[in-house]
C-alpha cells in the first residue's frame, strides 16, 4: 500500500494578510490582528516560559514597549505554554529578575496561551529540525491594515537584536511614508535610495540633475537626503 506523502507545514509569507485568530492571554482575550487595526505590531514567539533567552528578551521588550509605542508599534507574544505558566513566569522577572541594569520590570502586553500549538502552527512558529515542542524566535511585523510586512526567525539559542527590531519598524514606516527604500545597514539621517525611474525621460533628467534633491551615480542607483528630524515628525504624524 503507497502511503500518502506528508503534507509540508505552511507559514504566512510577506505581504499576506496576518492569520486571524482568537487567543486567551496574560491581558484577557484578544482577536488578532482585528484589535490591532491601525496599529504595527510585532508579533513574536518564545520558547518556552521559565528559560534564561527567553526572560532577557522579555525584559528587554517591557524595558522598550514605551519607545515602540511611540511608533505607533504594539508587542504580543507568544509561547506554547499555558496562562499560568505564564503569569507565574512574568511575576519571578518582575519580582527576582535583574538583567543589565533593568529590574523590576513589568510586562504589561499580552502573552498567548497557546498550548495546543494552533496559533504557533498557523503561523509557522514550530521547526520540528529545531524543537519538534517549542516555538522557535519568530518576529512578524504587521502593519496597521493587518498585512505582514516582515519575518525573522532565530534559533532556540540566539536571543534577538531588539536594536533591529525597532530599526526595521523605523525603516518600513519611513519607507511608506516618503515611497523611498532604505539601504543596507540604514538609520534615520543616512540618505535613503530613490526607486529607479519609470521613463527614460525622467531616468535622463535624475542623471543630469533636473530631479532636485536626488544624487545619481547611474540611472538605477540614485539617493537623496531624509534627516533623522524629518523622519521622526513624519512618522509620527502618519
Amino acid at each position: 500500500m503507497t502511503e500518502t506523502p506528508a503534507v509540508a507545514p505552511t507559514m504566512p509569507r510577506i505581504g499576506d494578510p496576518a492569520p486571524s485568530f482568537t487567543a486567551s492571554t496574560t491581558q484577557g482575550e484578544i482577536q488578532f490582528p482585528a484589535d490591532y487595526a491601525g496599529s504595527w505590531v510585532i508579533f513574536f514567539s518564545h520558547p518556552a516560559d521559565f528559560t534564561p533567552v527567553c526572560t532577557t528578551e522579555f525584559m528587554t521588550f517591557a524595558s522598550m514597549q514605551e519607545d515602540f509605542a511611540k511608533l505607533n508599534t504594539k508587542l504580543v507574544g507568544l509561547s506554547v505554554d499555558g496562562l499560568y505558566s505564564h503569569i507565574a513566569w512574568l511575576r519571578t522577572i518582575k519580582d527576582k529578575i535583574v538583567f543589565r541594569g533593568m529590574e523590576d520590570v513589568e510586562v504589561t502586553f499580552p502573552l498567548i496561551d497557546d498550548i495546543t500549538m494552533e496559533i504557533a502552527r498557523k503561523y509557522g512558529m514550530i521547526m520540528p529540525g529545531e524543537d519538534s515542542t517549542k516555538a522557535v524566535r519568530a518576529v512578524f511585523v504587521v502593519d496597521p491594515t493587518g498585512t505582514i510586512r516582515t519575518i525573522i526567525y532565530y534559533p532556540l539559542s540566539l536571543g534577538r537584536n531588539f536594536d533591529e527590531l525597532r530599526r526595521v519598524i523605523v525603516a518600513l514606516q519611513t519607507a511608506d511614508v516618503f515611497a523611498v527604500a532604505t539601504p543596507a545597514d540604514w538609520r534615520p539621517g543616512d540618505p535613503v535610495i530613490v526607486p529607479p525611474a519609470g521613463s527614460c525621460g525622467v531616468a535622463k533628467d535624475r542623471m543630469e540633475g533636473a530631479d532636485e534633491g536626488v544624487t545619481c551615480v547611474d540611472w538605477f542607483f540614485c539617493t537623496k537626503e531624509i534627516s533623522a528630524e524629518a523622519v521622526t515628525e513624519a512618522i509620527a504624524a502618519a
